[in-house]
Formats: C-alpha cells, structure tokens, sequence
C-alpha cells in the first residue's frame, strides 16, 4: 500500500514535518539578520564586545539551525527530534543575545541570570543534537 496515496497517518504527520523545518530555517533566517543589526549597532554605538559576542552567537547559531532544518528535511527517522533541538538551540541563542544586546544598549536586564540560562540552553541543545545523530546513526546501521 502506498503510504502518499491515503489520508494516512504517516501522509499527515509528513506533513507536519515538512513544515516544521521550514519554521525552523524561516526563524534561523531572522537570526540571522538579527546577528546583523546587532554587530552593525554595536559598531555604531560602541556596543563593543558584548554586542559583537551576541551577533557571534546568533550568526552561528542560525548556520546550526539551518543545518538542522536541512538535515530534518531529509532524515525522516529523526527529523522530530533534531526539529525540537533546533527550536531548543534557537531560544537559547536568542535569550543569551537578547540578554547581552538589553544590557549593552539600555543597561537593563532582561530577568536575572537571562544569559546563563540562554547558554546553558545552547550548550544542552549541541549535546542534545549529538544524542540524536548517534541514536540516527546506530537505528541505520
């Protein structure tokens, strides 16, 4: 029986899936730009290391999200789970920008231990990657 020809539940949930990782690229895409502005801002308005380390870590990151959504794209097996890491990866990123572009630009903080808790999410969401290309890779052989 052909799996594309019904309204199965693999048609449905392949689907979702192929849509998830183009959410996944579209928000790497926008951190991406974030990056961007911020290493532009923090020339402009002597925003100095900190802001040139938060564009740093949402430029890699967005690379690693993209990387992730391709690879989810292709890799059925286990295209939900790197799916939820790059999200995962993403928010971590995010904050820890975030956090480090609030304080060089207003001063303020966005919640206390905002950076910390964004790259201890970074560093858990690469761990967490390894665990689903080495769970990928023992299922294949």
């Amino acid at each position: 029986m052909d799996c594309f020809a019904g309204p199965s539940d693999f048609a449905v949930w392949s689907k979702k899936m192929t849509r998830a990782p183009l959410v996944l690229a579209g928000v790497a895409a926008l951190m991406g730009a974030a990056g961007v502005a911020l290493a532009a801002a923090g020339v402009h308005e002597n925003g100095g290391e900190l802001a040139e380390r938060g564009a740093l870590f949402l430029l890699l990151h967005a690379c690693a999200a993209l990387a992730i959504a391709a690879h989810a794209r292709i890799a059925a097996a286990s295209a939900r789970a790197l799916v939820i890491v790059g999200f995962i990866m993403e928010a971590g990123a995010i904050l820890f920008s975030a956090e480090l572009a609030m304080h060089v630009f207003t001063g303020a903080r966005i919640f206390a231990f905002a950076a910390p808790i964004g790259g201890t999410t970074m560093l858990l969401a690469w761990i967490a990657l390894a665990v689903v290309f080495a769970t990928a890779s023992r299922r294949e052989a």
